[in-house]
């Protein structure tokens, strides 16, 4: 790791240099992005601005990063953060000198945003708990940091599929959507893993295909250079739209890609020697009392008497003054972390009852219900390739839920993106978005496709149907109808949907464009 820290810090002079040329308009929006995606960082939409993504491999933020990005938003003035859905950290909104000093400082405390974009490896996904969930089959974390360390280490040396995306799952709950990732890990009783490979979500989502079982955890390096390998000798390199894992399910079928893929596993077996030793440990903190608090954001660990505190900013996206409040709340506290979760929650954990109490009352202006911590994508406004501002659209649905009253759960979590490219993981929300216009009478109007009843829980996974495209100003409407629905029928969502699904379909065809229905706006 020594080595791929120098090399990395020997690179970081040519992100300036190119970074200088981009704002003085010596080089073209394109050209920059194809550059500096591989450092982790983009022009934002109009080219004033750049946003940079910390990397924190498995979600993991200790409390030693939580405090550089505390110093780093106040030094550097930073007003606009994102909690991502491949749990990572982005800042917006930097000027030239400020995205290239961060990047270089980060190294300091283990932070390489090497890869963090382009067509470099993304970001190990890890489920966020893992280590102190309840019910968990076992600790997958240390795994998930070995992957991305191994990743990091090769990205340079052969062409890899773009946007590479692995991910680590401790139990069927499958937050980390491991079962369809480019290749996945998934946790079993017996302690071993089940692999999938060549899946994805975004434009042609694809379920993974399971390739491999009973893996023991020490062999997985194998599956990850055998993947590599996979796509090296089938991948489609002519065309860069197609060159992603999914696709060679198209080229050699399902059956045909696991016969590929177990070749390639036989032939790095015999070449190489991957085997990993790794010591996994957990806290062995003591507890300090019984909560005097109930509150649902206080979920217990498996650890007796501790316990994680969850906080969801609305969006994702916190006040950037919340890193440096947090940090103060915890600085003393002993094995405590943060883990980002893939629905842009954060948990802070290995916290005594008295401990959690405390931060708690230093997370309380985040999500109080579950339509609160909906999911959304950076949006239009900032990202260059998003078509429709999906962060503007939630809060607006969300100022609007308020007055409204509804209990906890008459609305789901909904997912929001703006455009295909599914960041916002719009294709497993039980009701999810994505952004685009259509010409509507002759007049360009911002739209949204609505899918529905999608679902990332192992053995149950389904990608959300595309019931059509609704105008974005309908949607509020549409979401509190259906709000009222459920909430006259006393009860909530989830259940209200799985006994008459035809009720939301009915819902559902008043507002969606070239339906034979026609609606009324609420309160009209």
């Amino acid at each position: 790791m020594e080595q791929l820290i120098q090399e990395w810090r020997a690179s970081l002079p040519k992100f300036r240099e190119m970074t200088e040329k981009f704002y003085a308009k010596e080089v073209s929006v394109k050209e920059y992005k194809g550059f500096s995606g591989g450092y982790g960082s983009y022009a934002q939409k109009g080219g004033e601005a750049s946003m940079l993504r910390l990397r924190m491999p498995g979600g993991r933020l200790t409390k030693e990063k939580l405090k550089f990005i505390a110093e780093m938003v106040e030094q550097y003035h930073v007003d606009k953060a994102h909690f991502t859905t491949c749990q990572a950290v982005q800042l917006h909104d930097l000027d030239k000198d400020s995205v290239c000093d961060i990047m270089e400082k980060a190294v300091d405390v283990g932070i390489i945003t090497k890869g963090g974009g382009g067509d470099f490896p993304r970001n190990v996904m890890c489920s966020p708990l893992s280590g102190v969930e309840m019910g968990e089959y076992f600790d997958v974390l240390p795994y998930a940091e070995a992957v991305s360390d191994y990743l990091l280490k090769n990205a340079d040396k052969v062409t890899m599929p773009r946007k590479l995306k692995v991910g680590f799952s401790n139990s069927p709950a499958n937050v980390t959507h491991a079962t369809f990732r480019d290749l996945g890990f998934v946790a079993a009783e017996d302690g071993t893993f089940t692999v999938y490979s060549a899946g994805g979500l975004g434009n042609n989502p694809r379920m993974g295909v399971k390739v491999a079982e009973n893996v023991e955890p020490s062999q997985i390096l194998y599956y990850v250079q055998a993947m590599v390998n996979t796509f090296l000798a089938y991948g489609n390199y002519e065309n860069r739209g197609k060159a992603r894992t999914r696709y060679m399910q198209e080229k050699l079928g399902s059956e045909g890609y696991v016969k590929a893929f177990l070749e390639k596993l036989e032939e790095v077996k015999k070449n190489e020697k991957l085997d990993l030793n790794l010591a996994v440990s957990g806290t062995e903190k003591a507890a300090d009392g019984e909560l005097q608090t109930e509150n649902k954001r206080i979920v217990a660990q498996k650890q007796p008497g501790l316990y994680a505190v969850k906080y969801h900013p609305i969006g994702g996206v916190p006040k950037v003054s919340k890193f440096g409040e947090i940090y103060e709340s915890i600085k003393d506290v002993s094995d405590a972390e943060i883990r980002i979760s893939p629905d842009e929650t954060i948990y802070i954990i290995n916290l005594t009852a008295k401990e959690a109490e405390k931060v708690l009352a230093a997370t309380d202006d985040g999500a109080e219900t579950l339509f609160e911590s909906s999911v959304s994508c950076i949006g239009a406004t900032i990202c260059q390739v998003g078509v429709r501002d999906s962060q503007g659209l939630l809060r607006k649905l969300v100022e609007t839920a308020k007055e409204y009253d509804f209990a906890d759960g008459v609305l789901p979590q909904i997912h929001i993106s703006g455009c295909t490219s599914s960041c916002g993981t719009h294709q497993i929300g039980k009701i999810g978005f994505h952004g685009g216009v259509k010409r509507i009478d002759g007049v360009t109007e911002p739209v949204f496709t609505l899918h529905v009843n999608g679902c990332d829980r192992q053995g149950q996974e389904a990608f959300g149907e595309s019931w059509g495209m609704i105008k974005e100003s309908d949607i509020p409407d549409f979401l509190m109808e259906v709000g009222k629905t459920v909430q006259q029928e006393n009860t909530v969502f989830a259940t209200w949907y799985e006994k008459t699904p035809e009720k939301l379909k009915e819902i559902a065809e008043k507002y969606l464009i070239n339906s034979s229905r026609t609606h009324v706006r609420l309160g009209a």
